[in-house]
Order: structure tokens, then C-alpha cells, then sequence
């Protein structure tokens, strides 16, 4: 039985009542404060993945070219040549909700240290971000902030952002997503993992002072949805210095190189608890720490804050007592700080206590206390603060919870927009504003506006950076060369959670086809919204099954990923958002893959099909709020078959352009082409007002299709090859001139019939490439 005071402290935290009995029960007795506060974080949603673990086993996980899988900091992969690169995505979505620099500043801090502590150099950024509509007061502040965020802490530490993903709708108002993708390259023998072995063993607190900015930041806020007042969450988002998380970077690796240490891991979510207790845990052993030994920047902290708090550029280094002077000296060259604050043992316990070390002659020194601050009284009878078997802080509950298909499913399948779409536009209506009404929306619009505050040039490993199908980054001393794509399409999954997994996966993989790679990992950001809600677990699941098939029929695996619950404001749940980052191997780059342009001679040659699908398409939901019907079909077998075709057609350098086609539709995806060059084309339509119209053909999301810009000369190899491939191929158009023309048949030049569009290259290129400018009142320049 618990006293109330107890019961009201654990419910603050966050806990159930079974919870809370299950902790009484692994400890034999009532928890301390600090062992609540440690469980509290430890088995919240954020950190022990307590909703989604039962689910994601089923996803593809091995290949023999994987190295490390799910589980570690980040996913490794063997590329050639002794190389490996490391992954990892992960969501700041809360903290960025409450304050947008920071929580996406800390976001791309946080994914940077769990690339290198792995071993590996982190070399690139990717940032797929969600948001309201951009009419919106505080949406434009929330987005403006997590730019400048992203791009103040990673140009600072010195990490490329590559590419990404911006997108923009209604669900996200509340709740914006940041979603952020790293990858690293290391070789194979400097792989390090978070591991604590070693009886008598160091543990070593890397970087800043251990402030209460963060305190219960990560694992706090992705607990829970947003409602009125979550501004006074403020104080949990972390704060960033990138300057130190360089010092820290290089300083690590050193160590790495030098084989100083037995594990790392860097402390995220959970701080000082999670990452000395899973260390612990995964290497079957214990550890006694000295909340006592940790530099404090402030004053009055007590160990419930310092074990918890999340505060930035910080990691935990195991270290043999023989290698500790180096260690130290490593550190000091870097000034960085560098601190024994526990003592690996065999107990298989983790006990916390607060002045001890100094007086059992542990190595090191109790810091200098923060002004205000009397030092610690140390004592070799000091009783640990908190003592709880390192295991069990981890292994905490497992929830299968209820599934429920949304009542209302059948409802929304049955409302396709095709029909209303076809009453309003029937073939010979000018479509051209609504051409211009899609590539204006934000979603569609030019994101030169973004990715112009990144430096992506960083390292000058990028062959290609931000703006096409697929960023590409050289292996410098090989011929190798890496391409990077991340995609999602929330819409697709909300009208059928299993095909739209299916679809996204499809993309990633279609796009980095398109730079003449193999696909050959993906890790996944799983936003989602409240758990609690059945509705939310089914979308869930079906998302789950839909990737693993996908992954499973393109041969790929998941190495690696998060799950972001509770993404939901006011009670609204945001539609279910899985995000994949996608890493795809060029074996020799001779030269660059050809860009998402058009060159002008050359002939369109469209691959794949066109038919009448748009539900959950940018036309349907944002130009005309049609939000019902089904996603377009996910043709796994047609799509091998496509991805492989595209790739061999760019490496045998068949192609003077080409472009996936996906938000938009082919209309979207021509013009997107078009203004990449500069040079215009003439398309002719085969839309025969039954099958499909010519609206449908323009503006249909149809998958596995890519339009080719093909010499003269290359036609006829390229036509048969895709036959050989079994992929539909047909020419389409012809480029050049400085008009963006559609029309209506192959054979129709009659003057007296209107073309589908007919518009001015350099006017509707100014108006894309000014649509996000103008939003907030600055020119495009």
C-alpha cells in the first residue's frame, strides 16, 4: 500500500497506478523519489516504446550487409571498402511545437550524437517537416523558427542538410512534425556500441554542465498530446550550442580512434538515468554513479534534476581505469569537460548516490559547486538515493493495446472526389489555373526559400544537393557514392494506412533509383497520434504491415527508426505520418546523375501508367477539399521492375533528365522539370473522357512513374528496354521553346480547340519560386 503523497507524485509524472504497482513490486517495497522520477522517464512512452514494441517486431530487420540494426543509436550498414555508414532519424516534435528554434536546434544535436557515438562522422542532415497552413499567424512563427533552428545548429556544428521534405496541412496546425534523418560514415573497425562492460570500469560524463533546461524534456513532452496552456512547457525543451557539440564530436572520435573506450552513449531522452543504466543493462552488469561527480550549472540541483535532465552535448563514456589519464587528456586538448561520475560492478544494480566517490577514492573529484552552492559533504557511509536493478529501468511495461478500424472508413472510401471533379471539370476546360493553384500551394511550391539557409556544400562530399528526387553524396578515396531520399504522404495512410506505408516506401525507393543507386536500408520516424485511441493503433498496425511488405518485396531492410505518440492538440489526432529516410549505393559514380531538368531536343518519355486515382491527392484535398476515397494502387511487383529499369538507364547514362512523379501528378512533375532548366515542352494528352479525363490525367498521383528526358539518338534503346522490363514507356512530348503546352491528343493542332494549358514559362516559374517568399513578405532573391 502507497501513502498519498506517493500516489500524487507518480500520477504527476505521468504514471498509471498499475505502473506505479508494478515498480513496488519489482522493488519489493515504495520507490524514492528519484527511483519514481528514473522509472517515470525510463517507462514512458517516448523512451520504452511501451505501445508500439508488440508491433514493430514484425518489421524486416536483417540483410548480410547489416551490421547493427534496431536498438543501438543508430542503424549500420556495410557498404564496400571497409566502410560502413550509420543512420538514424527521429522526431523533436513537441519541443518544436513549444519552442521552435530550440526544439529543432536540439533535435538535429541529438541525432547528430547518436550517429557519432557509433564511431561514425556524421556527414549529412535531412529534415522532413510538417506544418499548418501557412495563412496562419503562429503556423509562419512555428516554421520560420524551426528553419532557422535546423539551419543555426547545423551549419554551426559543421553537418550538411542534404534535403528533405516540407509539407503543409490542416492536421498539423497544433502539432507540427520535425522529423530529422542523420547519416554518418565510419570504418569497420571503428564501430563502437553503448555498452558498459568490465568489472571496475570508469564511467565518463562528456561536455556540458547538467542544467534543468530539459528536464523531462524529450521524454516528458512526447508523452502526452498538447492542449490549452502548453506554453508553460517551455522550461522542458532543451537548449543547443552547437561549438560545443563540435569540440564534442571531434573529441569522441579521437577517443574512438584510439581505442580509449569500451562504449559510448549519448544522453538523450532520460539524460544521465537512461543512458548509465542502459549501458549497464545491455552489458549484463551494474554500476554505481555519484550524482555528487556531475558539473552543475546551476544552483540548488538536486539528483531527481540531475539524473533526468535532458540538457544537450552530453555523452557517457565507459573507460578501463588504465586508459583514463588519455581519456582525460583527449578531453582537455578539446576542452571539453570531462568527469567520473560512476563505476561499472557486477551487482546487475544501478545505484545512485550523491557524495560517495570522493571518499571511497573512486578516481576523479567532486566539481566545483555552482555559485551559491555549499560543497557536497562526502562519506564513505553514504546510503544510495536510489537502488534498483539496471535491467528493470528498461524493461518496462507492454501494452497490446485495442484496435479499432475507424467506424466511418467505409464512409470515406465511398466519397471519391473523381466524380465531383468530372461533373466540374469535363474535357475542354482550361486547366491552367489550376495548374498554377497547385504549384503555388506550399506543399508544391519551390523550397528554395529552405534549403538556401542551409550549407549542404559542407565536406564537398554533395554530388547533388537539396532540390532533387534524391541527394547524393560522394565516399571520398572510392568510386562509391551514396543517394539519400526521404518522403511520407499522411493523406495516402489516413485513407488506407497499409497501401499509403506501402506508397511511401515505394517513393523513397523510386526516388534514389532515380540517382542510379540500390536501395538498400530505410529507417522510419512513425508519427502518430494518441495510443489510447484504438482508431490511432489500428493505423498503427496497418502502417507496420504495409511497410514490412514493401520492404520485404523491394529487398531492403528497417535498420533502425522512432515512434512519436501523442501527436494530437485539443483532442484532434494528427493523420498518421510515417516518414522513411531511404540509403541507396552508387557502386561507381563516373559522373553526375543526371538532374530533375529537361534538355531541350531531347523527347518526354513518360514510364508507367496514368489512371484515375485521385483520392488523397494534392488536387483533390487542397485545391478543391476533397478529402475522401482511396489512395492510388501500391504495385510492388511493377515497381521492382521500374526501379530497376530507371537505375540501369541512368548508370548506362541514357538519360539527359528525369523526375519521379509523385504530389502533383504528371502536369506538376513536367512543369517541376521545366523550371529546373528553364526550357518548355509541348505535351500531347490520350485521355479519352471515359477512362480518364484529361483533368484526371494531369493531375492523377498514379504510383511507379518517371518522366524521362531521352536524346533522339537513345529513343528506340530506351522504349526497348522498358518493354524488355515490362514497364509501359510511350514518347509524349516534345522540349524546348519557353511555353508550358498540354494538349488534348497526339494528333489535335487544330488553332479552334483550346489545349488543356498553355502558360508562360518564366510567369508561372516566378509565381512557384515566389510562393512561400510572399507568405512572409520577402522576395524570392
Amino acid at each position: 500500500m502507497t501513502d498519498a503523497s506517493t500516489v500524487a507524485l507518480h500520477r504527476q509524472l505521468g504514471m498509471t497506478d498499475d505502473e506505479l504497482d508494478a515498480v513496488i513490486g519489482e522493488l519489493g517495497r515504495n520507490p524514492t523519489h528519484l527511483e519514481l522520477a528514473m522509472y517515470s522517464v525510463m517507462w514512458s512512452e517516448h523512451c520504452s516504446y511501451k505501445s508500439s514494441k508488440p508491433h514493430l517486431r514484425r518489421l524486416p530487420t536483417e540483410a548480410p550487409w547489416v551490421m547493427v540494426g534496431p536498438g543501438e543509436g543508430a542503424g549500420v550498414i556495410d557498404v564496400g571498402d571497409g566502410l560502413a555508414v550509420a543512420v538514424r532519424i527521429e522526431s523533436h516534435n513537441h519541443p518544436s511545437a513549444v519552442e521552435p528554434y530550440q526544439g529543432a536546434a536540439t533535435g538535429v544535436g541529438g541525432i547528430i550524437r547518436d550517429i557519432f557515438s557509433m564511431g561514425a562522422r556524421p556527414i549529412a542532415l535531412m529534415d522532413p517537416l510538417r506544418f499548418g497552413n501557412l495563412d496562419d499567424a503562429r503556423t509562419r512563427y512555428l516554421f520560420e523558427g524551426v528553419v532557422s533552428g535546423i539551419s543555426g545548429y547545423g551549419n554551426s556544428v559543421g553537418v550538411p542538410t542534404v534535403g528533405g521534405e516540407a509539407v503543409f496541412d490542416d492536421c498539423y496546425k497544433g502539432n507540427p512534425l520535425v522529423n530529422v534523418f542523420c547519416l554518418g560514415l565510419l570504418r569497420h573497425e571503428d564501430l563502437v556500441l553503448a555498452i558498459a562492460t568490465g568489472d571496475g570500469n570508469l564511467a565518463v560524463l562528456l561536455g556540458s554542465a547538467t542544467g534543468r533546461d530539459g528536464i523531462g524534456g524529450a521524454s516528458v513532452l512526447a508523452s502526452a498530446g498538447f492542449a490549452e496552456g502548453a506554453e508553460q512547457k517551455r522550461p522542458s525543451v532543451q537548449v543547443g550550442d552547437p561549438f560545443e557539440e563540435k569540440r564534442l564530436i571531434e573529441a569522441c572520435l579521437e577517443l574512438y580512434n584510439r581505442k580509449l573506450v569500451v562504449g559510448v552513449q549519448d544522453l538523450g531522452a532520460a539524460g544521465i538515468c537512461c543512458a548509465a543504466s542502459e549501458t549497464a543493462a545491455k552489458g549484463g552488469m551494474g554500476m554505481d554513479f555519484d550524482a555528487a561527480r556531475v558539473s552543475r550549472r546551476e544552483p540548488g540541483m538536486n539528483p531527481v534534476e540531475l539524473l533526468t535532465s535532458e540538457s544537450q552535448e552530453r555523452m557517457l563514456a565507459i573507460v578501463e581505469p588504465a586508459q583514463l589519464d588519455a581519456v582525460l587528456e583527449v578531453a582537455q586538448r578539446w576542452e571539453v569537460r570531462a568527469t567520473v561520475v560512476g563505476r561499472v560492478n557486477d551487482s546487475g544494480r544501478f545505484r545512485v548516490f550523491d557524495g560517495y566517490f570522493d571518499a571511497i577514492g573512486v578516481p576523479g573529484a567532486n566539481p566545483m559547486p555552482p555559485p551559491g552552492d555549499a560543497a557536497i559533504v562526502c562519506t564513505s557511509d553514504a546510503e544510495p538515493v536510489a537502488d534498483v536493478p539496471a535491467a528493470s529501468l528498461g524493461d518496462g511495461p507492454v501494452y497490446q493495446r485495442p484496435l479499432a478500424r475507424p467506424a466511418n472508413l467505409d464512409v470515406v472510401h465511398n466519397d471519391d472526389p473523381a466524380a465531383k471533379l468530372r461533373a466540374q471539370f469535363a474535357d475542354g476546360v482550361d486547366l491552367g489555373e489550376e495548374l498554377l493553384s497547385l504549384l503555388t500551394s506550399p506543399t508544391i511550391a519551390d523550397k528554395s526559400w529552405i534549403f538556401r539557409q542551409f550549407d549542404h556544400q559542407l565536406f564537398l562530399n554533395t554530388v547533388v544537393g537539396p532540390g532533387g528526387d534524391a541527394s547524393v553524396l560522394r565516399l571520398k578515396g572510392t568510386t562509391k557514392a551514396l543517394a539519400l531520399a526521404t518522403d511520407g504522404k499522411a493523406r495516402f495512410c489516413k485513407l488506407d494506412p497499409r497501401t499509403g506505408a506501402q506508397l511511401i516506401v515505394m517513393e523513397a525507393a523510386r526516388n534514389v533509383a532515380c540517382a542510379g543507386a540500390v536501395p538498400k536500408a530505410l529507417v522510419n520516424c512513425l508519427n502518430f497520434g494518441n495510443p489510447e485511441h484504438p482508431e490511432v493503433m489500428w493505423e498503427f498496425s496497418e502502417v507496420v504491415d504495409g511497410m514490412s511488405a514493401a520492404c520485404a518485396a523491394l529487398g531492403f531492410p528497417v535498420i533502425g527508426g522512432n515512434v512519436s505518440f501523442y501527436n494530437e492538440s485539443r483532442g484532434a489526432n494528427i493523420d498518421p505520418t510515417p516518414t522513411v529516410g531511404v540509403v541507396g549505393l552508387i557502386d561507381d559514380l563516373i559522373a553526375v546523375p543526371p538532374s530533375i531538368g529537361l534538355r531541350a531536343g531531347d523527347a518526354l518519355i513518360v514510364l508507367g501508367t496514368t489512371q484515375a486515382e485521385l483520392g488523397g491527392s494534392e488536387w483533390a484535398a487542397v485545391t478543391h477539399g476533397l478529402r475522401g476515397g482511396r489512395p492510388p494502387q501500391a504495385d510492388l511487383e511493377t515497381a521492382v521492375a521500374l526501379h530497376e529499369l530507371v537505375r540501369n538507364l541512368v548508370v548506362d547514362r541514357l538519360l539527359g533528365g528525369l523526375h519521379d512523379c509523385s504530389d502533383g501528378g504528371l502536369a506538376v512533375t513536367i512543369c517541376e522539370m521545366a523550371f529546373a532548366s528553364d526550357v518548355g515542352f509541348e505535351f500531347r494528352g490520350t485521355a479519352d473522357g471515359v477512362l480518364l479525363t484529361d483533368a484526371e490525367e494531369c493531375f492523377s498521383e498514379s504510383a511507379n512513374r518517371v518522366v524521362l528526358s531521352v536524346a533522339p539518338d537513345q529513343i528506340g534503346t530506351v522504349l526497348a528496354r522498358a518493354r524488355a522490363a515490362g514497364v509501359a514507356a510511350e514518347v509524349r512530348a516534345t522540349i524546348g521553346g519557353s511555353r508550358l503546352v498540354w494538349r488534348r491528343s497526339p494528333d489535335d493542332r487544330d488553332p479552334d480547340i483550346r489545349p488543356v494549358f498553355d502558360l508562360d514559362l518564366a510567369t508561372v516559374k516566378t509565381q512557384w519560386s515566389n510562393a512561400i517568399p510572399a507568405l512572409f513578405a520577402q522576395p524570392s532573391g
